[in-house]
């Protein structure tokens, strides 16, 4: 197996802006069907080795549905858009079955007792995850610019597929700037920003917009 392959396919998934947890999640599922077959490079396996070993992963692993498709997408991902070759519609494959579950909710009591010892950032991140609906990455991600304080709206930016989307801000979790002004007077404050942002505007990482909310901002 060429170790160029893998780089190729961690090359085309940030090209695509995919998460880094779905370029992992791809890169170890081709990892695991290259040593299915052998090391065999993929360019030499088609339709009838992608069928085998999805099926497998249904019959032999008793994988969960979930686990199955993600296989599926990682495989479609190499051979469409890294090796670019085009499979037939894969007909033959065994479909893991996803069992009908109904969802657990917590109730406000419950909700209230696991956040009730927390404190700090995990406190304000947990309240944000719950009362949100935010996934974590994109909870560790949001920025103050991305809060509309008047609305009660958090700005979702390139979230799941790359897509952004609006969701509700919990009126208890409105941050405050003290932290923010405290942290500069004493010479930090300064954040990461995003692709070549700080070369642009080489002081924004002080601002309070671009401030992450789990990271830099102050806690009610």
């Amino acid at each position: 197996m060429s170790p160029r392959l893998l780089d190729r396919v961690r090359s085309a998934a940030r090209l695509r802006h995919y998460s880094r947890r779905t370029e992992a999640a791809y890169v170890a599922w081709i990892r695991r069907y290259i040593f299915f077959y052998g090391k065999r490079h993929p360019a030499q396996l088609g339709a009838a080795e992608v069928t085998r070993f999805l099926s497998s992963l249904a019959v032999e692993g008793r994988v969960a549905a979930s686990t199955q498709n993600q296989a599926l997408g990682a495989l479609l991902f190499l051979y469409r858009d890294v090796l670019e070759l085009d499979l037939p519609w894969l007909d033959g494959v065994v479909r893991a079955r996803r069992p009908d579950r109904l969802p657990v909710v917590l109730t406000r009591e419950e909700v209230a007792a696991v956040l009730r010892p927390l404190t700090g950032v995990p406190r304000l991140m947990a309240s944000l995850l719950y009362g949100s609906g935010l996934r974590l990455l994109e909870c560790c991600r949001l920025r103050i610019q991305d809060i509309d304080f008047a609305r009660n709206q958090i700005v979702v930016r390139a979230g799941k597929g790359d897509k952004d989307r609006v969701t509700m801000l919990p009126a208890v979790l409105k941050a405050v700037r003290t932290q923010h002004q405290r942290d500069l007077h004493q010479g930090a404050g300064w954040v990461e920003l995003p692709t070549a942002l700080a070369r642009k505007y080489p002081n924004a990482g002080r601002e309070w917009v671009w401030k992450g909310v789990s990271r830099d901002a102050g806690v009610p």
